[in-house]
Formats: structure tokens, sequence, C-alpha cells
């Protein structure tokens, strides 16, 4: 007699039944998706496995709902059930991370930096704006003092980490709005170290005094001293803003405590949902309760109708992240990125700051002989995913880039450790040892095409198809 299915597998296997009657072919790409995932080493840093319950949370009524506003204030009636949800999460933010005010409803980490940077502005602009102007509300504003809001808006300064340096994208690019919205400037690291210049960075605070300091990366291996961030803000009377999208489950833990934790020292601290927080794709924005007000305006000064849905996953995966086996997943992500730092210099790979202390690591790929785009597409072929990233002053730009970025929450996720870590560490060499820099159909260098032996590739495939069969993924769900 058959075993019964899993309450999980259930569930999955009749959403795909329903799904199928539809749209066969949208059925056929989810399960594929999870066979791939099953089968393939998943290094991308920013990338995680949700538990089933947060992933359910996600198919259910609340798509259907329209929430503008905020707990107990909507635009819209019939909300008290989304109510709930966000209250939930708010609340499990709140306590899981310290903070004195918590905003659920971003959509994506860009979505929460928007919101940050127009509190910030609304706060340290708008209200001095309308005291000059003799008003008390934005509607009583002439058309002559709008012009002169929108000059004081459109000249604030931001500093943040320069994207070759390990930064975001939202933290001043100039191609993203954050760079259009401020006058900005970036900074980065020591070139002999590849860490953070404290006293250079406060040199370029007291120089150029900006509004908004931001820290956080997404390509930094090391910790970030928020304390001292912290006293340079306040030396020259600038908000600090972390964004920590990355490494909110390592402040979640309680890995990142003290110093490095950016919830005790910023006044305002974004993060997505996902990465190695584990849950849903969104947004969150915390904050003193001195700037509450303005980022409770996310919706509508920056945010459309927030997703019901993906609030009620927030709050599930939120709850899970409080639990202690949490703390003990956090501990492991960053004890394996060290042991695949470990195994990977042992092996002769070059490091970005030669090594790491949190859940990621940056390999220059220059000393392979290859871009980070021809080492993604290598490791890709080897059943290794990955992404190129820029490592700093890269010779070969945001594009093709010179490095390789991996990251451990997934694969920690899924119980491998450090003996694994070793392991694909020599997976990673071998398959770029092997790789060969291709040319353009003209026979020039190419900074795209790559030579790697078939053979080669499938053999690492196959390994690391084997060894993952150890460490299954959705254990308890059978698709059939």
């Amino acid at each position: 007699m058959p075993e019964p299915l899993s309450t999980e597998s259930t569930a999955f296997r009749s959403a795909l039944e329903v799904i199928r009657a539809v749209e066969p072919r949208v059925a056929d790409a989810i399960g594929q998706e999870v066979a791939d995932q099953r089968e393939m080493l998943k290094l991308i840093a920013s990338e995680n496995y949700a538990s089933p319950a947060t992933l359910l949370a996600m198919g259910n009524w609340f798509s259907d709902k329209y929430a503008e506003g905020t707990v107990g204030r909507r635009f819209y009636a019939g909300c008290r059930n989304v109510d709930t949800v966000e209250a939930l999460a708010a609340e499990h933010a709140r306590e899981l991370f310290g903070a004195e005010h918590a905003y659920a409803q971003p959509h994506s980490g860009i979505d929460a930096n928007l919101v940050a940077f127009w509190a910030v502005l609304a706060q340290r602009v708008e209200a001095p704006a309308l005291q000059n102007a003799g008003v008390r509300n934005v509607n009583d504003l002439s058309e002559a003092d709008w012009a002169e809001l929108r000059r004081a808006f459109g000249n604030q300064r931001m500093l943040g980490m320069s994207l070759d340096a390990g930064g975001h994208l939202t933290h001043g690019f100039r191609p993203n709005i954050s760079g259009k919205m401020f006058d900005q400037r970036s900074y980065g690291t020591d070139p002999a170290t590849g860490l953070i210049d404290y006293e250079a960075l406060r040199v370029s605070a007291r120089e150029f005094k900006p509004l908004i300091i931001v820290a956080g990366y997404s390509a930094y291996p090391r910790l970030v001293n928020f304390r001292i961030m912290r006293e340079i803000a306040d030396e020259v009377g600038a908000t600090l803003m972390v964004d920590m999208a990355h490494f909110a489950g390592l402040v979640a833990g309680k890995v990142l405590t003290g110093d490095f934790d950016p919830v005790s020292h910023a006044q305002i601290v974004t993060t997505t949902t996902h990465k190695s927080l584990r849950g849903p794709r969104g947004g969150m924005v915390l904050c003193d309760s001195s700037l509450a007000d303005q980022v409770d305006r996310g919706c509508p000064m920056v945010l459309g109708g927030p997703l019901p849905h993906v609030m009620a996953a927030k709050a599930v995966a939120l709850a899970e992240a409080r639990r202690p086996e949490f703390r003990e997943y956090a501990q492991a992500v960053v004890d394996n990125a060290r042991a695949l730092a470990e195994g990977l210099m042992r092996r002769g790979a070059k490091l970005v700051t030669g090594g790491t202390d949190n859940h990621l690591n940056l390999i220059d790929v220059s000393s392979y002989g290859l871009t980070g785009r021809q080492a993604e597409s290598a490791l890709l072929e080897s059943g290794i995913v990955t992404n190129r990233n820029a490592i700093p002053a890269d010779p070969n730009g945001a594009w093709y880039t010179s490095g390789i970025r991996i990251g451990t929450p997934a694969l920690t996720t899924r119980g491998l450790g450090a003996t694994e870590m070793d392991e694909i560490a020599g997976l990673i060499d071998r398959v770029l040892a092997t790789t060969e820099a291709g040319t353009t159909a003209k026979g020039a260098p190419s900074k795209a095409q790559h030579i790697l032996d078939p053979k080669i590739a499938d053999e690492i495939s196959h390994r690391a198809t084997d060894l993952l069969t150890g460490f299954p993924l959705y254990p308890e769900i059978d698709l059939g």
C-alpha cells in the first residue's frame, strides 16, 4: 500500500492540476523550475528557498484586494483581513529586529529604498519649506511655493557606496533613479585591502555634506561598522540609511550584533524579505519613530496598491525567522561562506579582500584569464549557478565584469556544510581552470565567448547533482 501523500505534496499537486487545466505550459514551467533547482548548485548570493508555508501564503484571495493606505486607514472598504496580516508582518519585524517602526508594504528592495529616500526628504526638506512658506499643509502651497519645494528636493546630496566597491544600483548609481534624484557622490574601498576606509569616508562626508549617507552592500564580503557610520553621519548632520537587503537574515539571526547591527545605529533601514531572510520576494522599511509618519506614506507617495498576499507571506516568513533554529541557520550561512572561501583560496583562487565575514565571496576571475561573463556561463554549463559581478576598479566594467559573486544562503537552507563547501570550491576551481577565453567570429579576443570541454562540464554537472542528492530540496513535496 503506497505511503500517504504529505499535506504539502497534496497542496502543490492540487495547485498544479488547477493551473494545468487552464494553461498547461505554465504548470509545466513551474514543475521544471522545481526540478532544475533540485539538481543545480545555487550559489547566487541574493537567492534562497522559501518554505512551503511562505509559498502557499502568496497564492490566495488576498491577491484580489486593493488596500491603499495603512492599517486602519484605508482608501478602500473591506480591508479588515488585510489589516490583520499587515499588522502581523509589522509586529514580527519589530520584534525580530528590535525596530521602533516597521513598514511591510514595499514590493521590492528598490521600492523600499525609494520610500526611505522620500521619507527622509519629506522630514528634512518638506517641513522647513512649509514653515518658511507660512503654511501647514502642502495643499495650501502656491505654485511659487511648489517651485521652491521642487528646487529644495532636487538639490539634496547623497553619499553612497560605489557599485564596483560592492554597493547597489540604488545607492546613487547614475543611471538609476537614486542617481538622478540626488546630487550624488560615491565612497569606495582601500585599493590595497578592498576594505572600507572610514577615515577617507569621513573626509568625504565633511567636504560633501550630504543629506543622506547610505551604508550596506550587495557585493562586499566583509562587515560594516555601523557605529562609525552613524558617528560620521551625525558629525555632518546627515541621516544614516542602511540597506541590509543582502544580510538581513544575519541580523535577524543575531550573527551581526553590536557595532554590526544596522538597526541599532541607523535612523532608517531597508531590506528585502527574500535573500538571507528566506521569505517571499518583497521589501520592508524599519525606522525610528520620528520617521514613522513619513514612511507610512509610502503609498501613495511612491508605491501603488500594496500586495496583501505577499504581506501575508512576509508575516509567515518573519514568524519563522523568530524561531531559535533560524539563529542556527544564520550562523551556518557565515560558517559555510568562510569554508567556501578557504577552499577556494587553498586552490589558488583570488578573492576580493582575501576572504569573507558574511554570506558571500567575490572571486576575481581575471587570475584564470576570464571575464565574469565567461566564468558565469562556464559554471552554468557545469550545473553551478552564480552571477558575474564587478570588482573594485574593474577594467571590464559592469556588463562583462572581472568577478563572480557566490553566496551560501540557499545551499545552507538545504543543509550542506563545511565538507560540502570544500568540495564545491574544488568544482568551481576545476571549471574555471579548464575554461579558456573564446574569440569572436572574426578571430578577435572575446569578453563573452568561452571554451570548455563538454565532457568536463558534464562531469561537473553530474557531480553537483550527486552531491545534492543527500540534501533534497523540499523533501516533503512529491510532485509525482
